[in-house]
Order: C-alpha cells, then structure tokens, then sequence
C-alpha cells in the first residue's frame, strides 16, 4: 500500500495520477479515503484524484503516545501531503473534519489551493452543550470501542429520509458496520475534534473560490452553519441539498457529484453567486 512518510508518520493514500488538475479529498471523522468512492470514479477522467486517511484514521499509522490527535496536527498534515506530492495548487474536497482542514489551508497558505469545497462542515467550534455529549461518545469509545455508540452516531450522521428508507437498509448494515470496525484508538481522532477551536475569525483571508454545500436534514453542522460560511467566505456558493444528512457523500452521490463537477468546471469562469439546488426527495 502506497504511503507518505511525513512529520514522523506515515499516512496512506491513493493517487489515480493522470495529467489533469489534481483534486484532494479530505475525509470525515471516523470514516477514511474510502468515504470519496464514488466522487473519484466520477471525477478520475478529467481530474487527477487523490484521498488519503488523516493520521490516526484508516491505514494511517497514528502518532506515538495515548494522546489526544489535535486539529492542528491533521491540518498541518495536509500542508505536507499538498506539498509532499506536488499539488500546489490543487482542488481540495473537505467533509466534515475535511473541511475543518480545508478551511485552515484556505486561511493560513491560499497559496496551495485552487479552490476549496465544503461538504456538511463548519468554521464554529462545538457549543458547550453538543461538546458534553460528544465528550460521553469520546470517552465510552476509549474504553469500549463505537459498538455501544454507533446507533446514536448512525442517527446523527444520517438524515431522517436515509435512515428511514426501507430500499436502503443493506446499505446501512454495511456502514454501520464499517463505523464499529473503526479501533477505540480512534478516540484520539474524536477528541481531537470535538475541542478544535473556531476560525471564524480567518474566513475573511478565504479569496479561494469556494463551495458550501449541506443537506437540510443535517443534525451535525446545520445548515444555519453553512449560511454562516457562505455568508463570510466571500464569492463563495451554496448548495443545499434536500433530503440529505450529514453525510449526503453517502446518502447522495450523484446529487454530490453533480454539483461539484459543476463547481470545478465553472472554478475559472465566473464570480460565483449563491444558490440552493432544488431537488426532489
């Protein structure tokens, strides 16, 4: 398996190579490269597609120690992956955690980036209410691993439509099984999230274009979250999805893939303004 020998660890990755501009993907917590499937097959043509899993996470070796794996450590990771394989500048696909990363290499070096896109992610840091009952996730994971857990996570990643879907119930088997399958070293990785600090502050150093995209059943960074960062990342566009949960890369693929390849495509084009893409459930 290919992996990046980097800032005292190593962290896997995949690269489909090709000539065309190179698009990185930076997953959610808890999931790994895996969580882009289809966005690469989608996109692998026209672009050069590369997902790697963040330290700690999928076949990324985590660092020594039994300590937390802080946000400023995964973000400082994806400087060195962009500059370790030659990317600058590059497209970078955030979800989640992914976009907590992007929007720190959007701030902090505009320099590495083309563009930057948001799927279901947040500037803000966690309200002390939803951080008490992530911290209780975080500590029964330490000690127990995510099995007792992953009903709740399930409920929080999903929206309502997915989970409710009586066509789509394999495909909730195998995701659930693919969250109870995460180490309880994954904690690391969880704690270093949920006490990441906000950089609401730095979103107006974003020139980046830049979109935000949400599902408006989305029970982890609500929409209201992605107004805000539409709102304050200048020249930046919105698209909702309707029907969709936290993690709409899995519940919508092809409405995901669809508004971004038309957001790559447009990157150079024109100012982008916002919008809200209308869809059926």
């Amino acid at each position: 398996m290919p992996y990046l020998s980097i800032r005292g660890t190593r962290l896997y990755y995949e690269d489909t190579g090709g000539s065309g501009e190179p698009v990185l993907f930076s997953h959610g917590l808890l999931w790994d490269s895996r969580l882009f499937r289809e966005q690469v097959a989608a996109l692998r043509g026209r672009y050069r597609c590369i997902v790697y899993d963040h330290r700690g996470q999928g076949h990324s070796e985590p660092p020594p120690g039994g300590s937390p794996i802080d946000l400023r450590t995964v973000y400082e990771d994806a400087v060195a992956v962009i500059q370790a394989l030659g990317l600058a500048p590059c497209h970078f696909v955030g979800q989640s955690m992914g976009g907590f990363v992007g929007l720190r290499v959007a701030a902090r070096h505009p320099e590495l980036l083309r563009s930057l896109s948001l799927l279901d992610s947040s500037a803000a840091a966690e309200l002390p209410l939803t951080l008490a009952r992530y911290r209780l996730l975080t500590t029964m994971t330490h000690w127990l691993g995510l099995r007792p857990v992953v009903d709740r996570i399930m409920s929080l990643y999903f929206g309502r439509t997915f989970m409710r879907d009586p066509e789509r119930e394999a495909e909730r088997a195998l995701l659930r099984q693919q969250l109870v399958d995460n180490p309880r070293q994954v904690w690391r990785a969880m704690q270093g999230v949920i006490h990441r600090r906000g950089v609401e502050g730095e979103l107006h150093r974003i020139a980046t274009p830049t979109l935000v995209m949400v599902g408006d059943e989305d029970l982890v960074t609500a929409p209201t979250a992605a107004a805000r960062l539409h709102q304050r990342i200048q020249g930046s566009r919105l698209v909702t999805l309707p029907c969709g949960g936290h993690m709409c890369i899995l519940e919508q693929p092809a409405a995901v893939n669809a508004a971004l390849a038309r957001f790559l495509e447009t990157v150079e084009v024109a100012p982008l303004q916002g919008e809200a893409l209308a869809m059926g459930c």
